[in-house]
């Protein structure tokens, strides 16, 4: 084994054009020991524009123990390992990140070679709140759990952003503007490719839109983060509270065992997203 430890990098590629690499990839790339793709065959493309003949091995979602081991001991050995992603930058919604966490743990220098990014240069185009952001990745399959994922999100107030496959798309849609209800979004496909589309929409607007065409490419959904002042004034919302509040006072043995503040403090916990003074004049004027 080497005295000295090899060097793990973490190499951003294009996310359709190809000539959307940086200088220091492409110099890295012909230089490292060994590439560890995610998609050899994408890869191979990239090689032959370029040039590139580093040996080029697999690491993906269903690669075994014994490689990511294997690659950690040739990095402890002195070697030099680039690690790439499908597409975009490696360990974001890829299986990069288990080598990463390997490396690290073992004291092995990581060096980014930064580039493309799918979520970030569609944010930039989103026409959506570019001060904050929350990288949700993909959501669950099936709705059930993709809502409750969502319940978790739902009152982040910055940008949400999703990665979605265009067969589920549609679905993902329909529990969004459930979930999240009718806010500002943005549905970026098919990014820096000829077809490139971004369409900004509410929710409701691109739900329609989606039940009356075929998704097709990469997609990335944005959706605008929770807005406290608007979601109070929310017909909806307001009914909901004004249920809330004369199912209460409509229940005489409530009446008798809880003041108004009590009243108050339960909806606020329920209704977080409504202020205490706003309550408090809803429960005076249900009294």
């Amino acid at each position: 084994m080497s005295a000295v430890a090899g060097e793990l990098f973490l190499i951003a590629t294009p996310i359709g054009n190809l000539a959307d690499i940086t200088l220091r990839a492409l110099e890295t790339l012909r230089t490292v020991d060994l590439v560890a793709a995610e998609d050899t065959r994408t890869a191979k493309k990239l090689f032959s524009r370029y040039q590139i003949t580093a040996p080029l091995i697999s690491l993906h979602d269903n690669s075994s123990p014994k490689r990511l081991d294997d690659l950690l001991e040739k990095l402890l050995a002195g070697a030099t390992i680039g690690v790439i992603s499908e597409a975009g930058t490696p360990g974001i919604s890829d299986p990069g990140y288990r080598l990463i966490q390997m490396a690290a743990k073992a004291a092995i220098r990581i060096t980014p070679i930064p580039g493309a990014c799918a979520a970030i240069s569609a944010l930039c185009a989103s026409a959506l709140p570019l001060d904050s952001f929350y990288f949700a990745g993909f959501l669950p399959n099936r709705s059930g759990p993709r809502q409750r994922r969502l319940e978790e999100l739902r009152e982040i107030s910055a940008t949400l952003i999703f990665y979605e496959s265009p067969r589920r798309l549609n679905s993902t849609l329909e529990d969004l503007e459930k979930v999240l209800g009718d806010r500002p979004a943005c549905i970026a496909r098919e990014l820096t490719k000829v077809y490139e589309e971004f369409l900004r929409l509410p929710l409701s607007q691109l739900r329609v839109l989606g039940s009356e065409r075929s998704w097709r490419g990469e997609i990335t959904i944005l959706v605008a983060g929770y807005d406290r002042e608007s979601s109070a004034r929310d017909p909806e919302a307001l009914a909901a509270v004004e249920n809330q509040i004369q199912t209460r006072l409509t229940d005489p043995d409530f009446i008798k065992d809880h003041s108004n503040r009590d009243l108050v403090d339960l909806l606020q916990a329920e209704f977080p997203h409504f202020k205490r003074r706003q309550i408090y004049d809803l429960v005076l004027e249900k009294r």
